[in-house]
């Protein structure tokens, strides 16, 4: 399914069905293809929305967790939405976890999928050398639990950033920034009902790392995916709708009963 992409000012996003919003946030190399699914899925029941991420427009000082959160929360505030279901994966659940922290009064729900913010191996200790696509190939299989999933079109997708010297100063810089930025002790403040989905296979971001966030997160729930990596909701999307499709229904109906 092919999707327009709208742009105002700065901000580049998708927006598709009506409904309450569902916002979705990517992760460092990832992009509107990692939603196609979900987009799909949701768009029936909630306006599906995916800003598309500032990861390389934005000056050295604020290629930041920081600096894309307050992307985000400007993006919010331009388009008025309200009751908001975020969901975010990888580095975007972390910039996920830092909205609803600094600005808890527009989120509904909180959903994060193979989120930093605790731990995560990034590209490795040793940033390979500009032009070797066949370590690029390599850490773009590592994402995922079966290896094809990293298709031709994802390796050069990946491959064409970390050949732009610039880009792979911004990447390693916001890779340094979500190291710094560890969430831990402020995770508890987060009263939303929290999903939380993991492929037990993600050597990323752990299971544990999971079960991490399970605990610390006051309302929050843990679901393990099978046969499946850093990204539940590429490499196995029907699973992970099912998932977040009865959660949000849950939350739909204690809503309903306290009326």
């Amino acid at each position: 399914m092919e999707y327009q992409l709208k742009q105002i000012d700065k901000f580049k996003f998708l927006e598709e069905g009506e409904g309450e919003p569902l916002l979705l946030l990517h992760g460092l190399f990832g992009a509107l293809s990692n939603f196609t699914y979900l987009v799909e899925h949701f768009r029936k029941t909630h306006k599906v929305i995916v800003p598309i991420l500032p990861l390389f427009e934005l000056d050295i000082f604020h290629t930041t967790v920081h600096g894309l959160e307050k992307h985000v929360h400007k993006f919010i505030e331009m388009r008025g939405y309200d009751n908001i279901h975020l969901l975010g994966n990888s580095l975007g659940g972390h910039v996920a976890l830092v909205h609803i922290l600094k600005h808890p009064e527009k989120i509904k729900t909180l959903t994060l999928t193979g989120s930093s913010g605790l731990f995560e191996n990034g590209m490795g200790d040793s940033y390979p050398k500009r032009g070797d696509y066949e370590y690029i190939r390599k850490k773009a299989e590592l994402t995922f639990y079966d290896p094809a999933m990293a298709t031709k079109e994802l390796v050069d997708e990946v491959f064409e950033i970390t050949n732009n010297r610039l880009k792979v100063i911004k990447i390693i810089a916001l890779a340094k920034s979500a190291i710094r930025s560890n969430l831990g002790e402020e995770l508890s403040q987060i009263q939303q009902p929290t999903l939380l989905i993991w492929g037990n296979n993600d050597t990323i971001t752990p299971p544990f790392v999971g079960k991490e966030f399970n605990k610390l997160i006051p309302n929050s729930e843990l679901h393990f995916i099978d046969k499946c990596g850093h990204a539940p909701m590429m490499e196995v999307p029907d699973a992970f709708n099912k998932i977040l499709e009865s959660f949000l229904f849950k939350i739909k109906q204690s809503a309903a009963q306290l009326r």
